[in-house]
């Protein structure tokens, strides 16, 4: 039986790729042949996730594309606004802008700056963005940003992609209920899921009168025949999370010790098992990342298999 949620994969170029653009096509082209039908593009300190978005959903027709994420600093939300703007049209409308609060770890030593009052920040972000989306400029003050564009800031055919937040906490799950389209969170397992994360989003939204949310639930999925390496390699690349409060906190209401526990890695059935626990938890959609924990052949095969489990695969 097909999965109800559709998937996506996070991508991002080959360390070894001459031309990081040209490698994300490429890899983005592979995904549609696999059956997938979105991307998802998180953002760094080296390429541009929205700009990335735009280049990568004009030379693959038919291919949904996203961010997730863009932190909220140092952007200022007009600038944001204009570049998903493009990203909209450069794709035919199938772009979804996905933003984060960011990590203070990563963004006071590379910026020199420490945003105070962040659920604020974050409320009134999302009021301008949505107000330049839907009526192309914004005429805003408010207690951490001014926006009032003196010229027009519509984009043609990129207005109204949908928004999305990393939320996870109660004040950013109310916020995003309110005022955005969805939420992405990520190492949230389907406990925190089903007995948290959904419930406040939703209440939030009816509470504003808006659509049900989009819950995009970020997950590290690898089909493989050598769990241990993979689990291994995960270990070392989600140790990160494990120390930062807010992916703490989901850990421990998740009742696991490590991020690399929330790791999707087995034969085809154990992942499609787990995978259907996040959507019976409530995930609309799934965003999986690190396909290549296990390596190129595995992440050909994970692919392969989540086209197929989508029921598009042809």
């Amino acid at each position: 039986m097909p999965l109800t949620a559709p998937v996506g994969i996070v991508l991002g170029p080959r360390p070894t790729a001459p031309n990081a653009v040209d490698d994300v096509i490429h890899r983005a082209q592979l995904v549609q042949r696999a059956g997938i039908d979105r991307v998802w593009f998180a953002q760094r300190f080296d390429f541009d996730s929205l700009s990335l978005a735009a280049v990568v959903g004009s030379a693959v027709p038919g291919l949904h594309v996203g961010t997730s994420v863009v932190p909220i600093n140092p952007r200022h939300p007009l600038v944001v606004a204009s570049q998903a703007q493009t990203a909209h049209a450069a794709s035919h409308r199938r772009f979804t802008l996905g933003l984060g609060l960011g990590a203070r770890a990563l963004e006071e030593p590379a910026f020199g700056i420490a945003t105070e009052r962040p659920i604020r920040r974050l409320r009134e972000y999302l009021t301008v963005l949505r107000s330049v989306l839907t009526t192309g400029t914004a005429d805003f003050t408010g207690e951490t940003l001014t926006a009032a564009p003196p010229l027009p800031a519509a984009v043609a055919g990129g207005d109204g992609p949908d928004i999305v937040v990393a939320a996870m906490g109660p004040q950013a799950l109310a916020a995003s209920g309110e005022l955005a389209d969805g939420i992405v969170p990520f190492l949230a397992g389907p406990r925190t899921l089903d007995g948290d994360i959904v419930p406040r989003v939703e209440a939030a939204a009816r509470a504003a009168g808006r659509s049900r949310p989009r819950v995009i639930a970020g997950v590290a999925v690898v089909v493989t025949d050598d769990p241990d390496r993979a689990r291994a390699r995960a270990a070392e690349q989600l140790a990160f999370y494990d120390s930062i409060p807010s992916y703490r906190s989901v850990l421990d209401r998740e009742g696991v010790a490590t991020a690399a526990e929330l790791a999707v890695i087995g034969t085809a059935a154990e992942v499609e098992a787990e995978l259907r626990r996040y959507v019976d938890a409530g995930a609309t959609e799934l965003l999986v990342t690190q396909t290549d924990l296990g390596g190129h052949d595995d992440e050909q095969a994970t692919w392969r298999f989540l086209g197929t489990l989508t029921g598009r695969a042809g």
